[in-house]
């Protein structure tokens, strides 16, 4: 099963790779999903290419609150739109870390940050699952509607109360369900490489970060992209008490839940532009 959810993400996002490749941006759902998200400014500040492949339901970088000198990780990093921002955001005393499990993506992240002339950046083959780097390496974990696609959840959640540092925080944006909806109406909703099928209810989400020992968890909501499914942004920090090698929960692994908003009022979604609201 997880093997099938790897590739059926994989080839998905190859193929948006290989598009923007070839001057055909991905996929912007009426700003529900891609670049429509960041502000111009943010844009102007970045390679076309990378603005094209930008796929995520939201900004991270919004609200990591990004600071001279951190070393921040974004989880399924794609093109490198938030790696390129977050490295502009650290400084040259920084660096800004970028994970991504697709062949296609790395070498167009790559290209991107050579034009950006980010010296910065690194580049990381692997799974948000395992991640390739040791314990305690990073302030920030940052992820643009990733964690919805993987396939082991509370690997992920191990895995980043791992690589964060004691008082490390995380500012992740992703797809979350309204607690009422069962998995298999979330199934309903659209496929996994659409982001719907895999995302957690807001409970699933708020206990999976506090089972691995994360506090001051939030999951704020930003805007619905489909019924009772919403982009959420989601804070939390690990304790600066906590061991540098890991938290309640963790793995030693080196890679090789709040409210439902229904009181809310939404506008309806509209129809996807045909690639089911993918997100990177």
């Amino acid at each position: 099963m997880t093997t099938d959810i790897h590739e059926t993400v994989r080839l998905r996002y190859a193929e948006a790779a290989r598009g923007v490749m070839s001057g055909e941006s991905c996929c912007n759902d009426a700003g529900k999903y891609g670049s429509e998200l960041y502000s111009a400014l943010e844009r102007d500040e970045l390679p076309t290419t990378a603005v094209m492949a930008s796929l995520g339901c939201g900004n991270p970088i919004m609200v990591a609150d990004l600071h001279e000198g951190e070393r921040v990780l974004d989880l399924g990093s794609g093109g490198g739109i938030d790696v390129l921002l977050s490295a502009r955001r650290v400084g040259p005393t920084g660096r800004a870390f970028g994970l991504d499990m697709t062949d296609e993506m790395l070498a167009l992240a790559q290209r991107n940050a050579a034009q950006a002339g980010a010296t910065n950046v690194e580049w990381l083959k692997g799974h948000i699952e395992s991640i390739p780097l040791p314990a305690a390496a990073v302030d920030v974990v940052i992820s643009n509607c990733v964690v919805n696609l993987a396939a082991d959840k509370p690997a992920v959640f191990r895995e980043i109360a791992r690589v964060l540092r004691p008082g490390g925080r995380i500012g992740i944006s992703d797809i979350v369900a309204d607690d009422a909806l069962s998995a298999a109406e979330r199934a309903e909703r659209g496929s996994y490489a659409g982001c719907i099928a895999g995302a957690l209810s807001f409970a699933e989400f708020r206990a999976g970060l506090e089972s691995v020992g994360l506090e001051d968890v939030s999951l704020t909501v930003s805007h619905e992209v489909a019924d009772r499914m919403f982009s959420v942004i989601v804070k939390a920090r690990k304790s600066s008490a906590a061991s540098a090698g890991g938290n309640v929960g963790s793995t030693e692994s080196t890679g090789s839940a709040g409210s439902s908003p229904a009181a809310e009022t939404f506008a309806a979604p509209t129809k996807s532009c045909g690639c089911d609201g993918a997100c990177r």
